[in-house]
C-alpha cells in the first residue's frame, strides 16, 4: 500500500522552516563561553512540542487523510497556530509564556477534534481504539496547556512540561491499536525525510556566513564537507538501507529515532559557528558538535530494525562509525588549532559516512 505526500502537506511544512530558524535561535547565544542551561532546557522543550505536534498531525493524515475540505481546513488552522506560536517563546528567566502555552493548547485541541471526528464518524473497531486513544491523549496535553497559560509563573511551566513528556510519551504505549491499523511506511518515511532535509537546511543557513567575500577560506569548503557527509550519511541509511516497503508497522520505533537526529542537527548547526567564534570556550564547542554528530548517528543506528534484509549494516560497521568519532572528538580537544578541529572533524565524518556507502554497493554488487 502506498500514500503520495500532498502538496498541503509540503506547504505545512513551510511553517516549520521558520519555526526551527526561531527555536534553534535559542542556542545561538554564549554566555561566558557556553550555552546558557536556560537556554538549552527552553531549546528542548520548545522543539518536542513542535516536533511532537508536527508528528501527530503526520500520523494522522497517514492513516486518516483524505484531503477532504476538514482536513485542508485544519491543516491551516494548526499553520496559523504554529507561526503564532513561534513568535511567543523566549529563553529568559522572567519570559512571559502563558501566550505560547494557550497557543500550544489550541494547537493540541485543533489535533484532538480531528480524532474525535474520526470516532463519530468510523464504525471500525480498530480505528475507535486508535482514535479515542489518541484523543484522549491529546485532550490531556490540551488540558495541560491551558491550565499552565492560565496559572502564571512556575507552576504553570511544571503542569505544561509534564504534559508534554506524558503526551510524548504515551504514543510508544498504543501499540495494541495501532498494530490492527499499520501505518503506509513509505508515506511516513518520505515525511520523516523531508523533515530532517528541512533542519538540514536551516545547517546550510548556519554556514552560509562562511561564504561571503570576507570569510570565504579553505573552512568554508571543509565545513560544508561536515555538512555534506553527514547529510549523505542520512540519505545513505534512509534512502538506500532502509526498506520503504514495509508493512505491518507502527511506525513508534521511526517517530522516535527522528528525535535525536532531530535535536543532533541543530546541535551541529550552532557548533559549527562556535567552533569557529573566539568568545566559545573550544572544549566546550567541540564537545557540543560531537554530541550533536554522535545523536545523528544514534538515531541513524536505531533505523538498522527497517533496514533491508540483503543491506543490514554489520556490527562492525557501526563500530568503524564509533571509532572515527571517538578519535576525531579526543584529537579536537588535544589539538592546539580551532582549523585542525575543523579538519580533523571533516576527516572523521567523511570516513562514518564513507561506511554506509560502502556497505549500500556492497549490497547491490551482491544484489547484481
Amino acid at each position: 500500500m502506498s500514500k503520495p505526500v500532498t502538496m498541503i502537506e509540503l506547504f505545512y511544512d513551510l511553517v516549520f522552516v521558520y519555526m526551527i530558524s526561531r527555536a534553534t535561535a535559542l542556542i545561538h547565544h554564549l554566555e561566558h563561553g557556553v550555552i546558557a542551561p536556560l537556554a538549552l532546557v527552553a531549546f528542548v522543550f520548545v522543539v518536542i512540542v513542535f516536533i511532537n505536534s508536527w508528528m501527530v498531525q503526520s500520523v494522522f493524515i497517514n492513516r486518516f487523510g483524505q484531503s477532504s475540505w476538514t482536513d485542508i481546513g485544519f491543516t491551516f488552522v494548526d499553520m496559523m497556530i504554529v507561526l503564532y506560536m513561534a513568535n511567543s517563546f523566549s529563553a529568559h528567566l522572567h519570559a512571559n509564556l502563558q501566550p505560547f502555552y494557550i497557543a500550544a493548547g489550541l494547537l493540541s485541541l485543533t489535533l484532538c477534534l480531528q480524532y474525535l471526528i474520526v470516532l463519530v464518524q468510523t464504525n471500525n473497531a480498530a480505528d475507535r481504539n486508535i482514535a479515542r486513544a489518541f484523543a484522549a491523549i491529546l485532550g490531556g496535553r490540551t488540558l495541560a496547556f491551558l491550565i499552565a497559560g492560565w496559572l502564571p509563573g512556575p507552576l504553570g511551566t511544571i503542569i505544561a512540561v509534564v504534559g508534554v513528556v506524558a503526551s510524548w510519551i504515551a504514543p510508544a504505549f498504543t501499540g495494541r491499536y495501532t498494530h490492527q491499523h499499520p501505518i503506509i511506511f513509505g508515506h511516513l518515511l518520505e515525511r520523516l525525510t523531508e523533515l530532517s532535509i528541512v533542519m538540514f537546511g536551516e545547517t546550510i543557513v548556519g554556514i552560509a556566513g562562511f561564504f561571503t567575500q570576507q570569510r570565504f577560506s579553505i573552512t568554508s569548503i571543509i565545513i560544508f564537507v561536515i555538512v555534506a557527509s553527514l547529510f549523505f550519511a542520512y540519505i545513505a541509511t534512509f534512502d538506500h538501507l532502509v526498506d520503504d516497503a514495509r508493512t505491518g508497522e507502527t511506525g513508534n520505533l521511526l517517530i522516535y529515532l527522528h528525535y535525536p537526529i532531530i535535536f543532533g542537527i541543530s546541535m551541529i548547526t550552532v557548533s559549527l559557528n562556535f567552533i569557529t567564534l573566539p568568545t566559545a570556550k573550544p572544549n566546550f564547542a567541540v564537545t557540543f558538535l560531537y554530541v550533536g554528530i554522535t545523536l545523528l548517528y544514534l538515531g541513524l543506528r536505531c533505523a538498522r530494525r527497517y533496514q533491508r534484509p540483503e543491506f543490514q549494516c554489520a556490527d562492525g560497521t557501526y563500530g568503524w562509525i564509533v571509532g572515527c568519532l571517538m578519535a576525531g572528538y579526543l584529537l579536537s580537544l588535544v589539538l592546539p588549532s580551532r582549523f585542525s578541529t575543523i579538519v580533523v572533524t571533516a576527516i572523521a565524518t567523511l570516513a562514518s559516512c564513507a561506511a554506509l556507502v560502502r556497505r549500500v554497493y556492497q549490497a547491490r554488487n551482491i544484489a547484481s
